[in-house]
């Protein structure tokens, strides 16, 4: 009698399989759906979101739309990867989940200076003078129609 051993088959790859990546010499945990970077500069650095960004796949707008970050809320911002993109983990974690934009975030502790720094300023009006003769002249502002003498 003869007794044969047969290892089993590994299981299947999906989307949801974890894999890890070194890049540049830093080992980067993340789903199999999320592409390894080309580039990779380490940041390890908590940071607020600055609008509803989507998160992606590839650190570019040609790969596909893993979730949403929330305006306001944290994330984890792993490295600085190729195209000027950030790549990111869930607050306070360190499996990679996607990529943003350089811009859909700023530290943690400059996010109010920057929402300060991003409202409009109130424009000072125009004035627009004219001279009517010797020492008088006439000015408008930029936005009415009513000139006034001096």
């Amino acid at each position: 009698m003869t007794v044969a051993g047969c290892k089993p088959p590994a299981p299947p790859v999906t989307d949801d399989t974890l894999v890890s990546s070194t890049v540049n010499g830093v080992t980067l945990v993340h789903r199999h759906a999320v592409s390894a970077p080309a580039e990779f500069t380490p940041v390890d650095e908590s940071y607020r979101a600055l609008y509803d960004a989507s998160v992606m796949t590839t650190p570019d707008y040609g790969g596909k739309v893993v979730r949403h970050l929330e305006n306001g809320k944290p994330f984890q911002v792993l490295g600085k990867v190729e195209n000027n993109w950030l790549a990111i983990a869930d607050a306070d974690d360190t499996q990679l989940i996607g990529y943003v934009p350089l811009k859909a975030g700023v530290p943690a502790e400059r996010y109010e200076e920057a929402l300060r720094n991003d409202r409009p300023r109130p424009r000072r009006a125009k004035q627009v003078c004219v001279d009517v003769g010797g020492a008088s002249k006439a000015c408008r502002k930029a936005n009415t129609a009513t000139w006034i003498l001096d």
